[in-house]
């Protein structure tokens, strides 16, 4: 018989990259959560296994990027070969400013890092419990699960999150469309080693083209940790179709495409509506002679594949939901949005989803903000999801050397550090001179900033990890004016703050003492902030900028900043609050 209870703050289905970003970051804005996933352990494979820079600027600022620069390798760029000859070289340096460059991880790795950085903060992962399904209301949600003993439990919470992959049931029971399209083709997978002379750190993408131009045979081959291993994918031969037996062991993974959610990728898949199927498909697993044959073709020098750890059959989808929930579901992840793999941007992109949910969800559990700031994570993220879905496709089926956007946009944008949500609604009103970020941009990061007591220069990422909520920065020399806008702030009832002072500035101190001054010595922040005088800017907990405003203006521009965030619930009898994308709670 189910049992009823209410325990948790917010149930988060799927513990897959994007479910345990959620849950941490939920976790670390003091919200408590439980974590379920219907596998009873996580799965061995590297399906999503690109890193890219902007994720771990996030992982940064939640306490666990170390960890995984610990573990991971870098990716250095793509060599890209087309009927047998070298086109392109594409080296993905990026600009000095950046901290982080593009890096390779195994999914199962970044699981582990996730699952143990949650574990740290006190939640652990609820293996073998499945949703089963739920029922919501205007006050809550009741979800049935099943648990790894058999067992079935009622739970109610205050909110649902599905990062439970592109089979989604939490997308389904919310009646979410999932539009989209299908390639026809079919591709093997494979974990492999591979003793070629290629320079070490580069993927590898070879194709043979058709009279049209098109990629008729294509072998795309990104770098794993461990000497010679890669992640290779490529054409499925037509004795590997799927459907056309089992796999040895009923299981299979799938790429950085769908579905990489819960770890609900065993076995076989249901077909989209298009009757096309998505993700990894039941059929006989890729053999490595299989894959031998693949690269024995197509691979721009002669190499001997060796200790295949893993290899299924797979297809890609790209599909995006109508909506990123509806009232007190929400969704993230591939359960909202798959895509090709191409630039690796799915995983990220969920990451992303997770952290921009997760902090506005902590203010309305926390009873600082009304339901309707749930609104603007489907206001935000969800072009961000149509963007990465066309961008893709395009990349998919033409090469992304055949982008038209200058090197420089182009791999600033696979990198993820061009997100932003500039008019959206809660960017405040631009400031200052032409080609300064603004509210809604990424907070760029910069070097170069002191204290009297260091011995060494430290970044801005430095100054903001740790602290969990939104970070007021005030740059300016005059102690009072500073002193004044520090005051604004915190007679706003707002975030803390932090002090930059320009680099020739005498070392100005605000009234309290309890607010840290830092000094920009390398003049970094001022290159990067285009500071119009003194000015002073409003860094979300996702890293983006919320707002940015002269210091003579700060209690206006806080007040109204914050203001926008503590929307108050509707009166009793006045309707239900707005779901995301403003649609009516149920």
């Amino acid at each position: 018989m189910a049992h009823h209870r209410t325990t948790t703050d917010v149930l988060v289905v799927g513990a897959g990259p994007v479910g345990l970003s959620a849950a941490a970051e939920l976790r670390r804005h003091g919200v408590h959560c439980r974590v379920v996933d219907r596998l009873p352990a996580r799965l061995p494979y590297a399906k999503a296994v690109g890193v890219q820079p902007r994720t771990l600027e996030l992982w940064d600022r939640m306490g666990l990027v170390r960890a995984v620069l610990e573990t991971a390798v870098p990716i250095r760029g793509q060599l890209v070969y087309a009927d047998g000859q070298e086109r392109a070289r594409i080296e993905l340096e990026m600009p000095p400013e950046v901290p982080y460059g593009f890096a390779a991880l195994p999914q199962y790795e970044t699981e582990r890092l996730l699952e143990e950085h949650l574990a740290g903060l006190g939640t652990v992962v609820e293996r073998g419990t499945a949703l089963v399904s739920f029922d919501r209301d205007r006050d809550g949600v009741t979800a049935r699960l099943r648990t790894a003993s058999g067992a079935d439990e009622e739970l109610r919470v205050p909110y649902l999150i599905g990062c439970d992959g592109a089979h989604s049931v939490v997308r389904k029971g919310l009646g979410l469309s999932f539009e989209g399209g299908a390639f026809p083709e079919e591709y093997m997978l494979g974990d492999v080693e591979a003793d070629w002379d290629l320079p070490h750190g580069y993927g590898v993408r070879s194709s043979r083209r058709s009279a049209d131009g098109s990629a008729d045979d294509v072998l795309v081959c990104i770098p794993l940790p461990g000497a010679g291993r890669y992640r290779m994918s490529m054409r499925v031969p037509p004795e590997l179709s799927a459907g056309r037996g089992a796999a040895p062991d009923g299981r299979a993974g799938t790429p950085d495409v769908a579905p990489q959610g819960s770890g609900a990728a065993a076995g076989a898949r249901g077909p989209a509506p298009d009757g096309v199927a998505h993700g990894v498909q039941a059929g006989r697993a890729p053999g490595l002679s299989d894959l031998q044959a693949v690269v024995d073709r197509l691979a721009p020098r002669p190499a001997r594949l060796s200790r295949l750890r893993w290899a299924s059959v797979f297809r890609i989808s790209h599909r995006i939901v109508d909506r990123y929930g509806e009232g007190r579901v929400l969704v993230a992840g591939d359960a909202a949005h798959i895509h090709p793999p191409t630039g690796a941007q799915g995983m990220n992109t969920g990451v992303q989803d997770a952290c921009n949910l997760a902090w506005k969800l902590a203010l309305v559990v926390r009873g600082e903000a009304g339901p309707e700031l749930l609104a603007t994570y489907d206001a935000e993220r969800r072009p961000v999801g149509e963007e990465v879905v066309g961008r893709t496709v395009r990349h998919a089926v033409h090469g992304i050397e055949a982008d038209p956007e200058d090197r420089r946009t182009l791999l600033l944008r696979e990198a993820q550090l061009l997100v932003g949500y500039r008019g959206g609604p809660l960017a405040g009103a631009p400031y200052g001179p032409a080609g300064a970020p603004q509210p809604g941009d990424r907070a760029p990061d910069c070097g170069g900033l002191t204290t009297p007591v260091a011995a060494f220069p430290l970044r801005l990422l430095d100054v903001l990890r740790g602290r969990a909520g939104h970070v007021v920065l005030l740059y300016g020399s005059d102690a009072a004016e500073l002193s004044g806008a520090a005051e604004a702030a915190r007679a706003a009832g707002g975030p803390p703050v932090v002090v930059v002072l320009p680099a020739g500035a005498d070392r100005a101190r605000p009234a309290s003492p309890s607010v840290p001054v830092y000094r920009d010595a390398a003049g970094e922040f001022a290159r990067l902030y285009l500071p119009d005088g003194a000015t002073g800017l409003v860094v979300r907990p996702d890293g983006q900028l919320g707002a940015r405003f002269p210091l003579d203006g700060a209690a206006a521009a806080l007040s109204a900043y914050l203001g926008a965030l503590s929307v108050r619930p509707r009166p009793s009898g006045s309707g239900a609050p707005a779901g995301p994308g403003g649609s009516p709670g149920p």
